[in-house]
């Protein structure tokens, strides 16, 4: 009997165990499959916390909804009458003193039409027309593995990239956006400026795929994300579970390797899947040859701070949230609306906000050493001088995420091929997986597992 292990129970290793059970099963293979996790419960970066009226995420928040492996996965695991979408509303950005809206109709601030970046509150008469050089400039250089940053301030002009794009982007990636490559956050944009001859025409003519169910582009359960994983945890029958069993090492030996637990424990396997954070990973195999490659991997950091208060949601302007931008003496890099944009989260309609304050933020370092009720105070001066609310509130959470955040800069994707092929020649049978190498939403981690079952399988 062959034994296939899968190290980190995140999405991402139970995705991964979900679909080697599913071969297993369909092929009546004689597989020992065993899941080990190092805390006490599964789940990762995803965790809902309930408290009162209040649904928390303390992790991802959402999953997107356009993927398109993500309803059909939802579908087969019986969840689609669990499914709920964002409220979709205003975005606006912070920036000399006051809340400025974003164009609706633009993705990630990148502008849908001709229509978007005229009406646009954040960008100069002049920066419009600079932006326009997009439609008459060709693509002679750029590829997939350039800077997303240096691309669009080619093509849309740096003032458009840097009042209504970067904000936005650099929030989603977690990353200064020269830094980051068009690979791995918007690949189909120079697709666009390829075929069409313009960011803005593709973003045209393709503006179904992103506007799809009236432009709820985000989809939760109704308990919180935590019903995805307490579902899989479930339907994973035929699994040993090992939860609150860090992994110490693995030893190669032989064709096997060794699995050595913090606890004494000692497993043998046929195959490892390691879906924990780079880090982890590096640690855990312990091999000086790999520790170049795994260092040039980047992590950033965030607080995310929710506050709940004993008001109307109502009380909030036609919005769900805003990014701080140039020229804000807030503190914050974001807040979202949280009971504004996702019902669920407040049973009685009550205001629900949440703050995040990442690394790339001058004042991270002061952030980090504050204690909790501290950060609190921070974020309630950001609610004060952003939306003029002085309540005290009823209801919080504080979560940090020390270094666990990937950072897909410009040499990503030449280090992970690296230590693909090292550790193809070195560790055989072993797999890297999970969202510090190959995507950090939900739906690529699900496909990531799905894609690593099925090498698996193919081996068995």
């Amino acid at each position: 009997m062959k034994t296939v292990g899968v190290i980190g129970g995140g999405i991402t290793g139970l995705s991964t165990m979900y679909h080697l059970q599913k071969i297993v099963k369909a092929n009546s293979l004689p597989v020992r499959l065993i899941l080990i996790e190092g805390k006490d419960m599964l789940g990762g970066k995803i965790n809902t916390v309930h408290d009162g009226a209040f649904k928390m995420e303390a992790g991802a928040d959402s999953i997107v909804a356009r993927k398109q492996n993500i309803k059909s996965f939802i579908r087969e695991l019986g969840l689609e009458d669990e499914v709920v979408y964002n409220a979709t509303g205003r975005s606006f950005i912070h920036t000399d003193g006051e809340l400025k809206k974003i164009p609706e109709d633009a993705l990630f601030g990148i502008p849908m039409s001709l229509e978007s970046l005229a009406k646009s509150e954040l960008v100069s008469a002049e920066g419009k027309v600079d932006a326009l050089k997009d439609f008459y400039t060709r693509n002679e250089t750029f590829t997939k593995n350039d800077s997303i940053g240096l691309f669009l301030e080619r093509f849309l002009g740096k003032e458009l990239v840097q009042k209504q794009i970067s904000p936005v982007l650099s929030g989603v990636y977690s990353g200064k956006l020269n830094d980051l490559t068009i690979a791995k956050t918007l690949p189909e944009m120079l697709d666009y400026k390829n075929d069409y001859g313009s960011i803005i025409r593709g973003l045209s003519e393709n503006k179904e795929k992103y506007q799809s169910k009236g432009n709820k582009k985000f989809l939760s359960f109704k308990n919180g994300l935590t019903m995805l994983i307490e579902r899989l945890e479930v339907l994973l029958d035929s699994v040993e579970i090992l939860k609150g069993s860090p992994v110490d090492k693995i030893k190669k030996q032989d064709d096997r390797f060794m699995v050595s637990l913090v606890n004494g424990e000692n497993i043998e396997m046929d195959f490892v899947v390691l879906c924990t954070p780079h880090a982890t990973t590096q640690k855990i195999l312990g091999d000086t040859e790999l520790d170049q490659d795994f260092a040039g991997l980047l992590n950033s950091s965030m607080i995310s701070i929710y506050l709940g208060f004993d008001i109307p949601d109502s009380t909030l302007p036609d919005g769900t949230g805003f990014i701080v931008g140039e020229n804000s003496d807030l503190i914050c890099n974001a807040c979202t609306w949280t009971s504004r944009k996702w019902e669920h989260t407040s049973e009685n309609s009550q205001l629900l906000v949440r703050l995040f304050y990442k690394s790339s933020n001058p004042d991270y370092e002061k952030l980090q050493s504050l204690s909790k009720q501290q950060l609190i105070q921070v974020a309630l001066g950001d609610i004060k001088e952003s939306l003029d609310l002085s309540e005290e509130p009823v209801t919080s959470e504080v979560t940090k995420w020390q270094d666990n955040m990937p950072n897909y800069h410009i040499q990503h994707p030449y280090i992970v091929q690296c230590l693909e092929e090292k550790i193809t020649e070195k560790y055989p049978n072993l797999l890297l997986a999970g969202c510090s190498y190959y995507g950090v939403g939900i739906p690529d981690c699900i496909a990531d597992g799905e894609k690593k079952a099925q090498e698996i399988a193919s081996k068995l």
